[in-house]
């Protein structure tokens, strides 16, 4: 996940072009910055620009043009007669968003990647060509602005790559009391976590619904099926991803775009630190899921076609037993696990 800490400074958004044509023998990628918005100066200006500009076009290792639009196979990987495909992914800077990346990657997937931590973006961009040979395309954004979606969208028409599977991971959490906790953080993470996934979803959906496929995973969290105490805000916001997500894949339905919603329960990924949360009685009573795992049951649900998808069998015994239980009882039985 893409967490914010708790400060309100807001960044500047910023978009790199790999371009593998040009991949110097030491395997390090050349790439083009775009500096597209000013922010607070800690970016400002253009960095290693090419002399094709920002608007170069993006190719694979075998110098095939990369953009132009892409097929799957049953396994979710590009066809020898076409290009790769590309998957957007939010929240790609590390945890559960970037072991999506890789686990795509791994399959031939070309990824444009999107968070607000450049250096671990670049890094992760360098070790997929490295190590995949895909093509990538840096998109530096904090997503708890308003005009981020927008300008994630337009960065993606403006470079031409057609987007062929949406992955909406990017989201944080907060630990304690509603009433005691940071309104513009709350207000942070119901733009990240509900407004920028429902924009970006609208925007792509409607592209991948004219193409007549596409595939959109919107990452919720077993949080989504009841109230919790303690991260009021939170468990609220992935409800509505929950419910946003199934209700979307009915409409779509006969378009060829699926849409599958990753329901994940605790997951060792920066989530709990930035949460403030290591103290919750929660994290000791469930086991702790690895990244990589969840990633790569996400993204063969993703491929897939499935509608909801629960990694763990502990997580879906969980998410059944409350059929058993009384919805008034609920709130108190969360708020025991969280303490």
């Amino acid at each position: 996940m893409d967490v914010r800490p708790g400060g309100r400074e807001r960044g500047p958004i910023f978009a790199a072009t790999r371009d593998l044509r040009t991949r110097p023998t030491d395997g390090s990628g050349a790439r083009h910055v775009a500096q597209l918005w000013e922010g607070d100066g800690s970016m400002s200006g253009r960095e290693g620009e090419g002399t094709e500009g920002v608007n170069a076009e993006v190719r694979g290792p075998d110098g095939q043009n990369a953009l132009s639009p892409g097929s799957m196979d049953r396994n979710g990987a590009g066809s020898r007669a076409g290009p790769a495909p590309w998957a957007l992914v939010t929240g790609a800077s590390g945890g559960i968003g970037a072991a999506i990346v890789r686990s795509l990657a791994r399959r031939g997937w070309n990824g444009v990647l999107v968070a607000r931590t450049r250096d671990r973006l670049e890094g992760l961009a360098q070790e997929l060509e490295r190590d995949h040979g895909v093509a990538t395309h840096v998109v530096v954004s904090d997503l708890s602005r308003q005009e981020a979606p927008g300008e994630v969208s337009e960065e993606v028409a403006r470079q031409g790559i057609e987007v062929d599977a949406l992955v909406n991971n990017a989201g944080f959490g907060d630990f304690g009391p509603y009433l005691d906790r940071d309104d513009g953080r709350e207000q942070d993470m119901i733009q990240v976590n509900v407004s920028a996934l429902t924009r970006l979803t609208r925007h792509f959906a409607a592209q991948m619904a004219t193409r007549g496929r596409g595939r959109i995973l919107n990452v919720a969290s077993t949080a989504a099926f009841q109230p919790g105490p303690l991260m009021t805000v939170y468990y609220a916001t992935k409800a509505y991803v929950l419910a946003f997500s199934e209700a979307l894949r009915h409409e779509l339905a006969d378009t060829g775009v699926t849409v599958t919603t990753l329901c994940p329960g605790p997951t060792r990924s920066g989530f709990q630190s930035q949460a403030e949360m290591e103290g919750s009685r929660l994290l000791r009573l469930l086991p702790v899921s690895e990244a990589p795992s969840v990633a790569e049951f996400g993204v063969k649900a993703m491929l897939a076609g499935r509608g909801v998808a629960v990694p763990g069998l502990l997580n879906r015994l969980g998410v059944v037993s409350l059929r058993f239980v009384p919805r008034a009882w609920w709130p108190a039985l969360v708020r025991k696990a969280q303490e």
